[in-house]
């Protein structure tokens, strides 16, 4: 379904006539506002998933040297 520029122009005339003139520049700006938000969550959940395999094999390293520290004897004694 396309829109043609006639149900544009009525579209136009309708929010004009709903929020009044000065309005509609607070009423994009704050659409602005939520659509670039919106696309920071999204880039920052991606970079969340590509580094996740990174942090677990993190993860399994510490545990192994925790490991192999717990079972060395502590030299004090």
């Amino acid at each position: 379904m396309k829109l043609g520029t006639t149900e544009l122009i009525v579209i136009l005339i309708v929010v004009i006539i709903i929020f009044g003139p000065t309005q509609i520049p607070k009423l994009t700006k704050m659409f602005g506002k939520s659509v670039k938000s919106f696309k920071d969550g999204l880039d920052e959940t991606e970079e969340d998933v590509a580094d996740e395999p990174k942090k677990s094999k993190k993860s399994k390293t510490a545990k192994k040297a925790e490991t192999k520290a717990d079972d060395e004897p502590d030299e004090e004694e």
